[in-house]
């Protein structure tokens, strides 16, 4: 019996952390094989690719990003491979099965709910081990009747399951984003998740995390994302872990966690104050500011303790903060989601995410569908069209200013700009500037092709002539700085103005020249040619004393002409830029 366990990751540096557990966990009984292709593969290219395999059996990680492309790549593997055996596992099918059996043909088995022990049933009954009337959390056909076996209760030992990251080939994940989990399961009750679904939480144990951990710093990962629900759910555990880390850091590494802002105590924040830069980023749903849109979603959380909590760690400047808010949620308006944007965005975070309600199976949010008038997408995702609350017209809106919150908040490439036109003209709602800046990309046909790094600059100085209108001299400035932090250029558009002094190119290799002045400023360059410094600076004319609104953005600037000296050799977790100003 040959059998292949795969799936349609999003993206190619993802790995599915699945798949791996359950080939691990059925080692003993049956060989099998994995491959991991993406949702942007050509099916073509993988039809044929698992045909050239050979293989009995056919097993996929499903879940709403590739469902549909998997039921599509299953219905022609059956075309061309009849004898061959479709299983199919993961959250996507686990809460739909006996309904997904009927509706299509081609499944053989749905493997539904946690899958370890069951996949390793499954293997010992294609050997005829096994009779399938005799696994738990199995659907299956017998003699054209569609049979549901009874639930698997979850594991409870997770150390149970074998590592897959013991005698790992490195090559593997080099480069990748490992997914991780140290947790299963959340302490909180969130209707719109599918984690609401299972109750209680468990731990693998420390060694075993630390273990694992361990072989995957020396493998250098480019990133460890850990999927645990809420990280720091128990606080002792996640500080163990945190401080692991933090004394293993190979320099290369990064970790993404879940966390929630209102469990961390100041203890944990002491702690977390020495941690490198960078070493760490937190993703935090905060989901919505309406304390009643949080009740209806079962969901509990304190705005006030998880404000303060993440300002303090935002002081810290030592780990990359991402908030998400949810649109669509009962009982939230178009108005109370601006709320709840003005409360998130006055944080003065990293990135804020905004996200749209998925009406996921499985959830208790779907169930409530008809209570709150919830219309949704009949296909995956499940996206909230519109419900008793907001409107379809005002949830589009929502998507427009989502596009202009990425492209100029969450780049961080319009960090001053962006921060000079809302503190100035945007105080009492954030939101509002957003809100007028898509609606000036609509009017204007922006939305409608891509547009380049040039071109988004000059929608911005558009927008601000426009609609603002004073001291436009000086936001040419602001912009222009913005602009040339991004990367060494000499091609900064025209509409930004560029008045080098005479002489300048010259100049500027002088001032290199000068080993106070980059003692001063750049020392780790001390003691290099000036020829080759200039690879790594740039020098840039400005009209206004741009520097000086870094520390206080509500100031008016001198008008002055001065030379700025931008810095591009930094680690950049932060800034994409270190900036001076000189005299040369």
């Amino acid at each position: 019996m040959k059998i292949l366990l795969t799936t349609l990751n999003s993206k190619f540096i993802h790995t599915n952390l699945a798949i791996r557990y359950l080939k691990e966990f059925a080692k003993d009984v049956q060989k099998v094989d994995i491959r991991e292709y993406t949702i942007n593969n050509q099916a073509d290219y993988i039809l044929k690719d698992i045909y050239k395999g050979g293989y009995d059996a056919v097993f996929f990680s499903v879940y709403i990003w590739n469902v549909l492309d998997i039921m599509s790549l299953c219905e022609n593997l059956k075309k061309v491979m009849p004898n061959l055996i479709i299983g199919l596992g993961g959250p996507e099918v686990s809460y739909d099965s006996e309904n997904l059996m009927k509706k299509y043909g081609f499944i053989d088995y749905i493997l539904y709910g946690e899958g370890e022990v069951t996949f390793r049933e499954v293997c010992l009954m294609l050997n005829n081990k096994m009779e399938s009337k005799d696994i738990k959390g199995l659907v299956w056909r017998d003699k054209g009747y569609i049979k549901v076996n009874e639930e698997r209760p979850y594991l409870q030992d997770l150390d149970l399951i074998p590592s897959p990251y013991d005698n790992m080939d490195t090559k593997e994940y080099e480069n990748r984003i490992v997914y991780y989990e140290s947790s299963r399961g959340c302490p909180f009750n969130c209707q719109y998740c599918l984690s609401s679904a299972i109750k209680g939480l468990r731990y693998f144990s420390l060694e075993r995390v630390k273990k694992d951990l361990k072989n995957l710093i020396n493998a250098r990962v480019s990133q460890i994302k850990f999927i645990d629900r809420t990280f720091n759910a128990k606080k002792k555990t996640a500080m163990e872990i945190m401080k692991f880390l933090m004394e293993n850091d190979n320099g290369f590494t990064t970790y993404h966690f879940e966390v929630t802002a209102h469990l961390i105590d100041d203890e944990m924040l002491e702690f977390l104050k020495e941690c490198k830069p960078g070493l760490f980023q937190f993703e935090i749903g905060v989901q919505s500011t309406d304390q009643n849109v949080l009740e209806a979603c079962g969901r509990k959380d304190d705005f006030k303790k998880l404000s303060r909590v993440v300002t303090k760690i935002e002081s810290y400047k030592n780990i990359h903060q991402h908030l998400d808010l949810i649109a669509g949620l009962p009982y939230e308006s178009y108005e109370g989601f601006e709320k709840s944007f003005n409360d998130v965005y006055n944080l003065g975070i990293e990135q804020l995410q905004l996200g749209f309600l998925k009406m996921i199976k499985g959830t208790g949010i779907r169930s409530m569908a008809d209570m709150h008038g919830f219309k949704y997408k009949s296909y995956p995702p499940y996206e909230v069209l519109s419900n008793r609350y907001i409107s379809y017209e005002e949830i589009l809106k929502l998507k427009d200013i989502e596009e202009m919150v990425e492209r100029y908040y969450n780049s961080g490439n319009f960090r001053m700009s962006v921060s000079f036109i809302v503190k100035r003209y945007y105080k009492d709602s954030p939101f509002k500037f957003y809100e007028e800046f898509a609606n000036f990309h609509d009017v204007n046909g922006y939305f409608d092709a891509a547009q380049g790094k040039n071109q988004n600059y000059k929608i911005l100085l558009d927008f601000y002539m426009e609609k603002i209108g004073e001291k436009i001299e000086l936001f040419r400035d602001i912009l222009k700085y913005d602009y040339v932090s991004l990367g060494k250029t000499s091609n900064v558009p025209d509409f930004l103005v560029r008045n080098y002094p005479e002489d300048f190119k010259n100049r500027c290799h002088i001032y290199l020249q000068n080993d106070e002045n980059v003692k001063k400023y750049i020392p780790k360059h001390f003691d290099t040619p000036a020829k080759m410094i200039i690879k790594y600076v740039q020098f840039e004319p400005f009209r206004y004393d741009i520097e000086s609104l870094k520390n206080d953005i509500m100031i008016d600037p001198k008008k002055e002409d001065n030379i700025i000296m931008f810095d591009y050799d930094i680690s950049k977790i932060f800034e994409k830029s270190l900036s001076y100003r000189v005299e040369i």
